[in-house]
């Protein structure tokens, strides 16, 4: 017999997801999106930080309620990972699924983020160290002032996150920074020892990073601050922040790339 609606808030969620996955029950599924659409303004206010003004937080919210359905669509109960875990997921990458169809980064802008990823790269093979800004500013023949200039640029229009850092040999799997958080959702054998190595491949690579840059990553996917509480940690302006997250991200694909094509 199905729950009545007016007694879900006193039901344990565990019993109303397996309820909801046996007959798919709309007022049950009303109930989850409702329950989690502050999940869903909260994963968007993360995201706006650091964006250009003509990026709409009203329109961060509707993409990432389309995560959220889907979350709601594909969450497996039996599996050992909390809802709330495994919407975060869902409704992060829906948003910058959605910002990259709209595709509104200069091309200049992305160039030059892809020209600077691939110098840090070179750079950091060759001397085998991390690179000053001074070295990358070098490389690109523009001065210091330039070279933070153009970061600022990067860092304020570029969806560079670490959720797209990694794409599993299974297209339909995505490996994301967040996956390291929690376990994942059960997967398959093969998949799960695959999810494993790459886990303890962007945890050796985050070691090596500079000392500011690794706080900055730590700080905003581990302990989920915002750059501005980050920047009051390391008593930096919120911008600076943007850039060292830039800088630790571009270091980190370029690194994690080079390491999968050696797979």
């Amino acid at each position: 017999m199905p729950i009545d609606p007016k007694k879900y808030d006193e039901t344990d969620e565990q019993t109303l997801w397996e309820e909801y996955k046996k007959g798919r029950e709309p007022k049950l599924r009303e109930y989850f999106i409702k329950k989690y659409a502050p999940l869903v303004k909260y994963v968007a206010g993360k995201v706006a930080v650091g964006m250009p003004h003509n990026v709409e937080f009203d329109d961060l919210v509707s993409y990432g309620t389309f995560g959220l359905l889907d979350a709601i669509e594909k969450y497996d109960p039996s599996k050992e990972v909390k809802f709330k875990t495994y919407a975060m997921t869902r409704v992060r990458g829906g948003i910058f699924d959605e910002l990259r169809n709209v595709d509104w980064i200069p091309r200049s802008i992305r160039q030059k983020a892809k020209q600077v990823e691939k110098i840090i790269l070179e750079l950091e093979n060759r001397m085998g160290r991390t690179a000053e800004d001074e070295e990358i500013a070098h490389e690109l023949d523009i001065d210091i002032d330039e070279f933070h200039e153009l970061m600022s640029k990067i860092s304020g229009t570029s969806l560079i996150s670490l959720n797209d850092v990694w794409h599993g040999n299974d297209e339909n799997e995505e490996m994301v920074f967040v996956d390291t958080l929690e376990s994942p959702e059960a997967l398959n054998p093969d998949t799960i020892v695959e999810r494993e190595e790459i886990k303890n491949m962007i945890v050796e690579c985050i070691k090596k990073l500079p000392d500011r840059e690794k706080k900055v990553i730590v700080l905003y996917y581990y302990e989920d601050l915002t750059l501005k509480e980050i920047g009051e940690v390391l008593e930096v302006t919120e911008s600076r922040v943007s850039q060292l997250h830039t800088k630790a991200i571009m270091r980190l694909r370029g690194r994690l790339s080079q390491m999968k094509s050696l797979m």
